[in-house]
């Protein structure tokens, strides 16, 4: 079992069986959809899908309390590395790393990505997903941003992800009708959306996204931020 706690746009917070925590895009500071006063109060490791603010603003000071496992693509740990952060794992699409208590898998997607440093834009290699796969063989697919592509079948054929996260906001991803596309490619049982609701250009909603879905044996489970449960 894994306790899965939103942690606003497109943050998450996994908890494993035995304890260890994966992060996946901290974006604590300056998230107004984060909950608040809620703590992060242990974290193993974090993977982060791409350079935007809004996906890596908190892997820095987050790393340098907890000094966990950094996973990004080659360009971004590199810049990490930079910037004081231990313990990164550089990775490229199609490779995978073991934790220890998961495998995580870095899968495409379809986005841009950069990193504001100061004044400047740094190229951020290209924005991906992850495939995370537990123990005892159950995986879910975290798709970071993303729009939809044809390939999104061939993550269900070779992991066979039981758990989707997808973004469904618009304008900058994925809006709800292309997010249940995306969700059929995948064959998930369950698909937690993400990335919406926090600015106003992200106009896609879950009852849209639930919708589109409707005629489909697929569970939309839209999650309350701050508030872990059970997968």
């Amino acid at each position: 079992m894994i306790q899965i706690t939103w942690l606003g746009h497109a943050a998450f917070e996994l908890r494993f069986e035995t304890g260890e925590v994966l992060l996946f895009d901290p974006w604590t500071t300056g998230n107004p959809a984060y909950p608040k006063d809620y703590k992060i109060s242990r974290v193993d490791a974090i993977a982060v899908s791409h350079g935007h603010s809004d996906h890596m603003n908190d892997v820095v000071p987050l790393a340098k309390q907890f000094n966990p496992k950094v996973i990004a693509i080659f360009e971004i740990a590199s810049w990490l590395e930079k910037k004081g952060v231990k313990n990164t794992i550089p990775v490229n699409k199609g490779g995978g790393v073991d934790l220890g208590f998961a495998r995580i898998t870095m899968t495409h997607a379809l986005h841009s990505s950069s990193i504001q440093d100061g004044d400047q834009l740094v190229y951020g290699g290209e924005a991906a997903g992850y495939v995370v796969t537990e123990k005892n063989g159950r995986g879910a697919y975290f798709a970071g941003d993303t729009a939809l592509f044809s390939d999104m079948s061939l993550i269900a054929d070779v992991y066979k992800p039981e758990l989707g996260f997808l973004p469904i906001g618009d304008h900058f991803t994925m809006g709800p009708q292309e997010a249940a596309y995306a969700a059929r490619l995948l064959k998930v049982k369950k698909v937690i959306p993400m990335h919406y609701g926090t600015f106003p250009a992200l106009t896609g909603t879950p009852e849209e996204f639930a919708a589109n879905l409707k005629s489909d044996p697929i569970q939309v489970w839209t999650l309350k931020q701050g508030e872990a449960v059970p997968w």
